[in-house]
C-alpha cells in the first residue's frame, strides 16, 4: 500500500447543531450506570451555562479533537458556553492549529503495521493517522511565529494568542478553535505546551537564535489563570480527560489562597474520563477527592466514566438546543490581560 492509500478517508468532525440529543439525554435520566451519570452531568453543565455570574473553564486532555470532536469545542466557544480553555499542547497544536493550516486527520486502524507506517512517515493515534511531513510543516509555522516575536518570556496564553492572530491571515480553515477563541476573547492556556509539535518548532527557534529567543513561562501561566480565578465571582469546570489541564485548573483555588485571597472552590465540576479511580493518578482522582484539597465543591459535581467521543456530542447538543447560552454574556477574559 502507498501512503495515499492510508490517508484516504479524512476524519469528519461532528456538528452538534445538526441534531437534537434532548430525547436521548432525557431518556438517560431515567436509566442507570453511565447513562444516568451522563444526564446528571449534562444538567450540571446547563446550570453552569445558565449561571450568569459563573466563569466556565473547559479543560482538554487526550485526542478527542483529532477523533472528531473539534467542532464541538469550537461551538462551545462560538455560542458563549465557555470562557477559558486549559489544554494539552497536542490538543491545540497537533490537532487544531494543524487542521487550521489546511491539513487533515485520517481514519486508520489500531491493527496497522506500525513499522510500515513509520516507513511512510505516518503517525498513528489509536485508529487515527497523521501525515508526519504535514505535522513538520505545522512545527515550522510555530517557529515562524516565534521568530517574529520579541525575545522575552511569554505565557502560553500569550503565545497562543499570537497563533490566533497568525491564523487570521494565514488560515486555510478559518473556524479553528485557536482562531475562534482569539476572536471571542477566550484565553487558552497550555501549561505543558512544549509537550507537542510546538516543542519542536520552539526548540528550532531557540537553536537558530541562541542569543535572542523567546521562552515560555509556565509560572506566568499559573499566575494568570489564578488571577482569573481571583477576579471571577464563581467558576465551573467542564473537564475532558484529566492530566495537567485538570490539576492545573483545580489548583488555582489553592494558589489564590497562598497569595492571600479568599476565593470559593470551583462551584460546578464535570469530568469525563476512562481512567480507573483506583490507580491514584490525577486523571482518575474523583471530584469528591478534590474537595479534600479545597479545590472543588461537592454540591454540583459529577464524574462520567466514559470515552468522551461517545457522550460529549450528546451533552453539548443538548446544551445547545436547550438554549441557555442565548441569555449568557461571555466573560471575554482575553480583555483582562490587554
Amino acid at each position: 500500500m502507498k501512503k495515499q492509500d492510508f490517508l484516504a478517508e479524512a476524519i469528519e468532525h461532528i456538528d452538534i447543531t445538526s441534531f437534537d440529543a434532548t430525547p436521548i439525554i432525557d431518556a438517560m435520566r431515567n436509566m442507570s450506570f453511565s447513562a444516568r451519570d451522563t444526564a446528571v452531568a449534562t444538567d450540571i453543565l446547563l446550570r453552569m451555562i445558565a449561571d450568569k455570574n459563573c466563569t466556565n473553564i473547559l479543560t482538554l486532555a487526550g485526542s478527542t479533537s483529532a477523533a472528531g470532536c473539534m467542532q464541538v469545542y469550537i461551538d462551545m466557544v462560538k455560542y458563549g458556553m465557555i470562557d477559558v480553555i486549559v489544554a494539552t499542547g497536542a490538543s491545540i497544536v497537533d490537532m487544531d492549529f494543524f487542521e487550521a493550516l489546511g491539513f487533515k486527520h485520517y481514519k486508520g486502524s489500531p491493527f496497522a503495521n506500525d513499522a510500515q507506517l513509520r516507513e511512510l512517515y505516518i503517525d498513528r493515534i489509536y485508529d487515527i493517522y497523521i501525515d508526519e511531513q504535514q505535522l513538520q510543516e505545522c512545527d515550522a509555522a510555530i517557529k515562524t511565529i516565534a521568530d517574529s516575536l520579541e525575545p522575552k518570556a511569554y505565557s502560553s496564553r500569550e503565545f497562543i494568542q499570537e497563533m490566533g492572530k497568525y491564523l487570521t491571515q494565514h488560515a486555510v480553515k478559518n473556524n479553528s478553535l485557536v482562531q475562534t477563541a482569539y476572536e471571542h476573547q477566550v484565553p487558552i492556556f497550555c501549561p505543558a505546551f512544549v509537550d507537542s509539535s510546538a516543542g519542536f518548532g520552539l526548540v528550532k527557534h531557540q537553536v537558530d537564535n541562541p542569543e535572542r529567543h523567546l521562552v515560555l513561562d509556565a509560572i506566568k501561566d499559573f499566575h494568570e489563570l489564578t488571577k482569573i480565578k481571583i477576579a471571577a465571582e464563581k467558576t465551573g469546570l467542564f473537564m475532558i480527560g484529566g492530566g495537567v489541564p485538570k490539576n492545573f485548573t483545580q489548583d488555582t483555588v489553592v494558589c489564590a489562597e497562598i497569595l492571600g485571597h479568599s476565593v470559593k472552590m470551583h462551584e460546578y465540576a464535570v469530568q469525563i474520563s476512562v481512567a480507573d479511580v483506583r490507580d491514584g493518578a490525577c486523571s482518575s482522582s474523583t471530584l469528591k477527592e478534590a474537595a479534600s484539597w479545597g479545590k472543588v465543591a461537592t454540591t454540583y459535581e459529577q464524574m462520567v466514566f466514559a470515552e468522551a467521543t461517545s457522550v460529549l456530542p450528546l451533552m453539548i447538543s443538548y446544551a445547545y438546543h436547550q438554549g441557555a447560552w442565548k441569555n449568557r454574556t461571555p466573560k471575554a477574559w482575553g480583555k483582562f490581560f490587554a
